[in-house]
């Protein structure tokens, strides 16, 4: 899917991308909320605790005093963000989840 993203699109790929590197992971999520701040995070798998990635992203964004989200990104072998995710952007608002591969090409827009 080729498609012109707004810059402040393109970063929080980025973010979720370097994320997702950093941690080894198999998914990486980047959130930017309502006043332009951005969060990262992956995929927590403890015993006692399961996040997704685009969860985690958006716990640190909550507890951190974000009332919304803009736009939010996973990155992910996945042709399709999990219900999960979906539910919980829509929780925030209703912004705008980008799903894109390890490489960074767009897969899909959502929301």
């Amino acid at each position: 899917m080729t498609q012109t993203l707004d810059p402040e699109d393109n970063k929080i790929i980025t973010l979720a991308r370097s994320a997702r590197a950093r941690g080894g992971t198999p998914e990486g999520a980047a959130v930017r909320d309502e006043t332009g701040r951005t969060y990262a995070a992956t995929t927590v798998a403890l015993p006692s605790l399961r996040l997704s990635a685009l969860q985690a992203a958006v716990a640190m964004a909550v507890s951190s005093g974000a009332k919304a989200l803009e736009a939010a990104a996973i990155v992910t072998e996945a042709d399709d963000p999990a219900e999960q995710d979906l539910a919980v952007v829509e929780d925030m608002g209703n912004g705008t989840l980008f799903l894109a591969a390890p490489d960074g090409s767009l897969k899909g827009r959502y929301i």
